[in-house]
């Protein structure tokens, strides 16, 4: 049940980050314009306000985590989808098809 459960919800934060334009400038294994999922995991992976961090980063845009090519602003994701983004995000992005 558990493995169909995180299926699941890879599937519902792969369908928000294709809805929100994500994948357009990341990819789970390789850098776009942005860098990969992976990338991102791996960097934040020790860091116990990643998410947090994530969250706000995604909500609010910006530069200078990655170099100085802007994130634009998602504000109108809500947070239960900001949440589920962002821990599949640092999980690496499994199951992006």
């Amino acid at each position: 049940m558990q493995i169909s459960h995180a299926a699941s919800e890879n599937q519902s934060a792969f369908l928000i980050a294709k809805k929100n334009a994500c994948l357009g400038c990341h990819a789970t294994n390789k850098k776009i314009v942005g860098p990969s999922f992976e990338s991102i995991a791996l960097k934040y992976k020790n860091d116990p306000n990643a998410q947090s961090f994530l969250k706000n980063k995604i909500l609010k845009g910006g530069a200078g985590s990655w170099g100085v090519v802007p994130m634009p602003a998602n504000a109108k994701l809500n947070d239960v989808d900001l949440s589920l983004l962002t821990s599949w995000i640092l999980r690496g992005a499994p199951g992006e098809n």
